[in-house]
């Protein structure tokens, strides 16, 4: 047992440095060289452990053809902001230990299904993914100039909000709770700037509304309008917190990343951008559980619990929460011409 676990970490790791998760585009983008990334499953790339459904089949099904820790059937955002800028997907903390790896573009914290606060998950959360990081730079593995020419990737909240209403929290009490947990988002954000990073981008809430955990009350035909008016009261509180930190600063360190608009016009007017196909129903998963109480991946009595889609490539959304390889492709166009030009 103990050769068969040694002999996976071998061909686990050889996915992160021996296969390319991500086609770079030409160049550094702006002069930034090294990703360091903060958050959820959005854009964790390995962190959690085995027992995590992203190392379980289907996930990874469409590249690399395996599980490797993705939360989806192939790349996340967090890979194509690294294509973006030109460099390869920053290695995850995880695996910065492991024979020959390669800390050349920066490192990934995130942990899927963490947050802000304590989340429902045994991870860590943002302020001891921060620590993480610090430990990092004492170690001085990278560099003054390093940082300097650095980007931070934040994706947080989602996990969040599904603690607090899983722990019997109240509608009332949602409005208190989303200015306490953005108060201590913008503490956390204030801490990655004084350790040197030069440009921290932040992703604001996608339409939580229209999530497949959330549409399937639908059919998969409609979003959820309580589940969107929380997403925006979230952001415009996450805006006003972004816009007083940008004005402490000399410069306007802190950028967010318009993920509520993006993921709706992805899904729903995709077809006008250059290389991208339209969706088919495009609030239904492809890999969606045979009956209540199941997720993607679930496996009982040596029994799948789920059904998978014939062609990924045509959903938007991979599972219940989180978007195929192509939905974050079409995020990544959406938001490329507009809102990248601020980085």
């Amino acid at each position: 047992m103990e050769k068969q676990s040694h002999f996976l970490i071998i061909v686990l790791f050889c996915l992160f440095i021996c296969f390319p998760t991500t086609a770079t585009e030409t160049g550094p983008a702006n002069g930034l060289t090294k990703l360091f990334v903060f958050g959820d499953s959005y854009v964790d790339t390995g962190n959690r452990n085995f027992s995590a459904r992203s190392w379980k089949q289907p996930y990874g099904l469409t590249l690399p053809g395996r599980p490797d820790g993705r939360y989806s059937n192939g790349l996340v955002f967090s890979d194509y902001i690294a294509s973006w800028m030109g460099i390869g997907s920053p290695i995850p903390y995880r695996w910065r230990k492991m024979e020959n790896a390669s800390i050349e573009y920066g490192m990934n914290f995130a942990f899927g299904g963490t947050g802000v606060f304590e989340t429902l998950v045994s991870a860590p959360n943002m302020t001891v993914q921060i620590d993480l990081f610090q430990k990092q730079l004492q170690k001085t593995l990278y560099s003054k100039a390093d940082i300097n020419s650095s980007i931070a990737l934040v994706s947080m909240a989602g996990n969040d909000y599904t603690a607090f209403l899983a722990r019997n929290g109240t509608t009332e009490g949602l409005s208190a709770f989303t200015k306490a947990m953005i108060k201590q988002l913008g503490l956390n954000l204030q801490r990655i700037e004084s350790l040197g990073v030069r440009k921290i981008v932040v992703m604001n809430l996608q339409p939580l509304g229209c999530l497949p955990s959330e549409t399937i009350s639908y059919l998969y035909k409609n979003c959820s309008t309580s589940g969107n008016s929380l997403s925006l009261v979230h952001n415009q509180v996450l805006e006003k917190t972004v816009e007083k930190l940008n004005n402490k600063s000399k410069e306007s360190v802190f950028v967010i990343l318009d993920m509520y608009r993006a993921f709706l016009s992805a899904m729903k007017k995709q077809a006008h951008q250059p290389g991208a196909m339209k969706f088919k129903d495009q609030l239904m998963p492809c890999c969606e559980a045979v009956t209540t109480g199941y997720k993607c991946g679930n496996v009982e009595g040596g029994k799948k619990m789920y059904v998978v889609c014939n062609n990924p490539n045509s959903k938007f959304f991979w599972d219940d929460v989180h978007p195929s390889q192509a939905g974050w492709r079409a995020v990544y166009l959406a938001l490329k011409s507009s809102a990248y030009s601020y980085i």
